[in-house]
């Protein structure tokens, strides 16, 4: 395979500044104040367009990284050799993608500019909201985003140039949560072990340490990473400590003779342990107990002040304070005034187990570092002595609730979808074989997380969990359902294991963005469809679940203003179908059905309930509508997505169409 990366660049950076080397040689590197003003105005562009974005990682990794790639370009240009064949650079640290951009702008690296920044994150930019090698071949090698996951493919990477004879250094940037994730722990005792075999090229593990998650500091809220770090030694690992992560000159003799100690020694890999802050250059997010994880700016007014204590006291560029006045300029469209009251499907879930908490099920929460995202936050904070975070680890979650299970609690786990079918499937299917069952509400599920990009857009997510035994998955489409059947859940796993018998595990989906509070269900049951309209004589039935539910009403009450009338359902319960619901409606039809889903129509939604209607004898005349294949991207709102792969209200009005 031929490697897309882009040349050395032909140019020091726009925004520089000198360092030495050992060798008392002087080159440009980029000055990281000019990466952090480049982070706050690209990430305010997006925020205005409705997209989320990362402030603390890539504000923590900024000296590291403009000391990393100043060396390798120096080294390229000394050599004659394009960087790419000296050097692998994997950046593990998805959350920090956006500070490489910002590097990558300075240099012209792969044709990337300053203006280019400007679309961070929309669905018209190749930079997406975490480094994805599909739609940016040329600046970025491996695809990264759940942490941990890119390290592992780094250890490939050396292990491949050790097979094939060639002595590149691999360098991996990885941060301390990252180095929580059992991916990464495996890489941890891996990596030296091959290379003591003689089986890896020279490798350098790059480890941003801040004690710093995205809801705290981890040693507070988890536990320490000093004892797995004090181990690295015992593993194999020629640790360097760099104390002054945030020391540009430091960083850069620290990493440029750690490279020349890789190559002396290929059988004892180096792992840089380096001391930073996460949100560091300015005080409030230095000073916070998440590092400002997300951007803290939600308005352009605020940006010069963020630049100027960034530059403590130096001039600002020009050309960042023009920016600056040109986001203030921007006129940001108000979104349209409805009268119905939406809010967050999240919030469903956390009344209802609060409110089974309260009725004295011993319900627990155990979390992998994003409650205040899935909805168990609120649960948390009342409910402190029954909650456990367990760190970036979401296999461990799982497995840890199952043992929980065993011994009589009602044990909660949350994760983002795209993480908890990945790296829990296997958690979840040995706790039902365990019969250790748990509660999982997995959100940001499909485009939902749509800033984020495809590495965090979970389209496979019912078909990842659908078929293990003992397993109920749902898909909430409001807060209303959510309140409803995560209460029933708790109720019929409590009322189990008071019979003596084991509960199931249940799967819970739900989306990210606000949704109205309800769509009209007249009841609410686990195992139950919804008929959330149903004319007289219906054309054609569509069947839509979670935040596809909207779509569906929308496109129905559009199909009626031009006389054509159809049901819609929401199935709710995925890998059980309620067909009973369904039969009537289907015969009022002649069998027609559209079916409309953000998954992949391989193993979908759809793909289940057609085949259960199929099987009860139903004929059907179908139209499904859902991914074909293909991953996503970053956007600033699912919307934006839904319209590119045909799931819409226009596109369900089209199906409807074509079905009759």
């Amino acid at each position: 395979m031929t490697l897309k990366l882009a040349d050395t660049p032909s140019r020091a950076p726009h925004f520089s500044i000198p360092v030495e080397l050992s060798s008392n040689e002087t080159i440009a590197v980029v000055d990281p104040r000019a990466t952090r003003a480049l982070i706050t105005l690209m990430n305010m562009h997006a925020v205005l367009g409705g997209a989320a974005c990362h402030w603390g990682g890539p504000s923590a990794f900024a000296e590291l990284m403009s000391a990393l790639h100043g060396i390798f370009f120096a080294e390229a240009k000394r050599a004659g050799r394009p960087w790419h064949d000296l050097f692998s650079f994997v950046n593990d640290g998805g959350h920090c993608e956006n500070g490489l951009y910002a590097l990558k702008a300075n240099y012209g690296f792969a044709g990337v500019d300053f203006s280019e920044l400007k679309k961070f994150r929309s669905i018209h930019s190749r930079l997406t909201g975490h480094g994805e090698s599909h739609l940016f071949p040329e600046g970025v090698l491996l695809s990264n985003g759940p942490l941990g996951s890119a390290f592992p493919q780094a250890q490939g990477l050396a292990f491949a140039d050790a097979l094939s004879g060639h002595k590149r250094v691999t360098v991996c940037a990885i941060t301390d949560g990252g180095c929580m994730e059992g991916e990464a722990r495996e890489s941890l005792a891996a990596v030296p072990g091959l290379a003591a075999a003689g089986k890896l090229a020279p490798f350098i593990l790059l480890i941003s340490d801040n004690n710093t998650k995205l809801t705290g500091r981890i040693d507070k809220e988890s536990f320490s990473m000093a004892p797995t770090f004090a181990a690295l030694p015992d593993l194999g690992w020629d640790v360097v400590d760099l104390h002054e992560g945030h020391n540009l000159q430091t960083c850069t003799k620290t990493i440029a003779a750690a490279i020349q100690r890789a190559r002396e020694n290929p059988r004892c890999p180096i792992a840089i342990h380096a001391r930073t802050i996460k949100g560091y250059g300015v005080k409030k997010t230095a000073d916070s107990a998440s590092g400002g994880h997300g951007f803290p700016l939600k308005s352009a007014a605020e940006v010069k002040g963020f630049l100027s204590e960034i530059y403590s006291g130096d001039v600002v560029p020009k050309e960042f304070l023009d920016w600056a006045s040109e986001l203030e300029a921007q006129v940001v469209p108000k979104a349209p005034m409805t009268a119905v009251l939406e809010q967050k499907v999240q919030v469903g879930v956390s009344k209802a187990l609060i409110q089974k908490h309260q009725e004295g099920l011993p319900i627990i929460s155990i979390s992998a570092d994003l409650p205040g995202s899935t909805g168990l936050a609120d649960f948390q904070k009342k409910f402190p002595g029954s909650t456990q975070d367990i760190g970036v680890a979401e296999s461990n979650m799982v497995s840890m609730a199952a043992g929980a299970s065993k011994l009589g609690y009602i044990p909660v786990v949350d994760t983002f979808a795209q993480f908890g079918v990945t790296k829990g499937a296997l958690p979840l299917t040995m706790a039902a074989l365990s019969q250790a069952p748990v509660i999982a509400i997995f959100s940001h599920v499909g485009f939902q997380d749509a800033a984020d990009g495809a590495s965090h857009q979970a389209l496979a997510y019912f078909s990842m969990v659908s078929a293990i035994p003992h397993t109920r998955v749902y898909a909430l489409s409001c807060s209303d359902e959510a309140e409803a059947l995560v209460g029933a859940a708790v109720d019929e796993f409590a009322a189990a294991v008071k019979n003596g018998k084991t509960p199931e595990n249940y799967v819970f989906f739900l989306g990210r963005e606000n949704f109205p509070t309800g769509y009209g269900a007249s009841v609410y049951k686990l195992n139950r469809a919804q008929v959330l309209r149903s004319p007289g004589k219906p054309a054609v039935v569509i069947a839509a679940v979670g935040a596809m539910v909207g779509q569906a009403l929308t496109a129905a009450a559009q199909l009626a203003s031009k006389g054509v009338e159809c049901a819609v359902i929401n199935p709710s319960v995925i890998n059980h179908p309620d067909v009973e619901v369904l039969r009537p409606l289907l015969a009022a039809t002649q069998g027609r059905i559209v079916t409309v889903e953000d998954h992949q129509l391989i193993g979908g939604m759809g793909a289940m309930l057609t085949h259960a209607l199929a099987l009860d004898g139903i004929q059907l005349r179908v139209r499904s509508l859902g991914v074909k294949g293909e991953f996503g991207q970053s956007a600033y709102n699912a919307i934006d997505l839904y319209k590119k792969h045909g799931l819409d209200s226009e596109a369900i009005a089209s199906a409807v169409r074509s079905l009759i």
